[in-house]
C-alpha cells in the first residue's frame, strides 16, 4: 500500500470515529446519566466497554446501526481470545447490551440484536469475610496518636457498622448524618437514596474524630464531606487512600486473608445473616435493587454452616477419632 494511500485511510479512520463520537458516543453518555442515572464509575465503565465495541466494529468494518447477534458473538470470541475471564467478559457484554437497548429506545434501530446476546456463566463467587475479632484486630491497629488516627477508626467503624460501598463513605456527607436519631442518608448506585441504622460505637468514633476535623482548615467547597484527608492537600477521602489504608491495618494486624474496603461490607452483611436478621432487611441496608445479589450471602451462610456440622458433629467427631487411631496403628 502506497503512503498516500495508507494517509488516506486512517483519515477515513479518524473521520469515522469522530462521526461515531457524535452520533453514539455523546447521546449514549447523555442517555446514561439522565435516564439511568449511573454513578461517574459506573458511566466510565459502561463507556469504556461501548469503546471495546465500537474499535472491534471498526477493525471488522461493520457499522454500529447494522449489528446483528453474530456480530455481537464475534465480539464475545475475541473478548475470550484476548483471555478476559467470565466475569469481565460477563460485564463487558452487560454494558454492550444496554448500548444495543439504548440504539432502539432512541429509534436507531427498530431491532435490538443484544436481547439474545448470552454472558459467559460464573460461578458463585463467595467473598472474604472477615470475623468479629478479626474487625477488632482490624480496628485495634489504628493508632490513635496520629492526626489521621480518629478519622482513621471512625472510617473503619462507619464502613462496617453501615455495610456501605467504598464510594458511599468517600462521599458522605455532614448534611446526611442524623445521629441523634441513630441514622445516616446514603446515596447509592443510580443516585438512589435509602436510610441506614449506624451504631452507637460507630457515632461514638464520629463524634470523637469532629473534634480533630474542627481543629482542621477546610476550604467551603469540602466542608460538607465527613472524611477529609489534610495530608496531600486538604479534600474528602479517595477510593484508593481507603484501599490502602485497609490493607495496611491487615498487615499491622497480622491478618492474612485478601482483604478491601469491599471485604467489610460483606463482613457486615453476613454477620447480619448469621444474626438472624432477614434477607430483605439486609437487601434494604445494603441498597441492593434485586434480592438476587443479597443472596449470595445465604451461600456463604451455608459453606460455614457445612463447616460447623463437620467439625461438631458427633458423627463426624467419631470418624475423625477413628481414622486418628488407625493412623496411629
Amino acid at each position: 500500500m502506497s503512503e498516500q494511500n495508507n494517509s488516506n485511510l486512517l483519515h477515513e479512520k479518524a473521520a469515522q470515529w469522530k462521526e461515531w463520537q457524535q452520533k453514539f458516543v455523546r447521546p449514549f453518555r447523555i442517555y446514561l446519566q439522565l435516564e439511568r442515572g449511573l454513578s461517574a464509575n459506573t458511566l466510565d465503565a459502561y463507556l469504556r466497554d461501548l469503546d471495546k465495541l465500537l474499535s472491534f466494529l471498526a477493525t471488522e468494518g461493520k457499522e454500529p446501526l447494522t449489528l446483528t447477534i453474530e456480530d455481537l458473538h464475534s465480539f464475545a470470541a475475541a473478548l475470550y481470545d484476548i483471555g478476559l475471564d467470565a466475569r469481565s467478559q460477563a460485564r463487558i457484554l452487560s454494558g454492550v447490551r444496554t448500548f444495543c437497548k439504548f440504539l432502539m429506545l432512541s429509534e436507531l434501530t427498530n431491532r435490538d440484536p443484544g436481547e439474545l446476546l448470552v454472558s459467559p456463566k460464573i460461578g458463585v463467587h463467595l467473598p472474604e469475610v472477615l470475623s468479629v475479632e478479626e474487625i477488632d484486630q482490624l480496628i485495634a491497629a489504628i493508632r490513635l496518636d496520629t492526626k489521621e488516627g480518629h478519622r482513621n477508626r471512625a472510617m473503619i467503624e462507619v464502613l462496617y457498622s453501615c455495610g456501605l460501598r467504598v464510594s458511599e463513605l468517600c462521599n458522605l456527607k455532614l448534611s446526611d448524618l442524623f445521629l441523634d436519631e441513630g441514622f445516616i442518608k446514603v446515596k447509592g448506585k443510580g443516585s438512589k437514596e435509602r436510610l441506614v441504622p449506624i451504631s452507637p460505637r460507630a457515632i461514638k468514633e464520629l463524634r470523637l474524630y469532629f473534634l480533630d476535623r474542627n481543629l482542621w482548615q477546610i476550604p467551603p467547597e469540602y466542608q460538607d464531606f465527613v472524611f477529609i484527608t489534610v495530608r496531600r492537600g486538604t479534600r474528602n477521602i479517595g477510593r484508593i487512600m481507603v484501599f490502602h489504608l485497609i490493607k495496611e491495618l491487615a498487615a499491622k494486624a497480622g491478618i492474612n486473608k485478601k482483604i478491601s474496603p469491599h471485604t467489610l461490607r460483606h463482613s457486615f452483611a453476613t454477620h447480619l445473616l448469621e444474626g438472624g436478621a432477614n434477607l430483605r432487611v439486609i437487601q434494604a441496608m445494603l441498597g441492593h435493587e434485586s434480592i438476587a445479589t443479597t443472596e449470595i450471602y445465604t451461600h456463604i451462610d451455608r459453606s460455614r454452616l457445612r463447616e460447623e456440622i463437620l467439625l461438631h458433629h458427633p458423627r463426624n467427631m467419631k470418624w475423625k477419632e477413628e481414622k486418628s487411631t488407625s493412623a496411629d496403628v
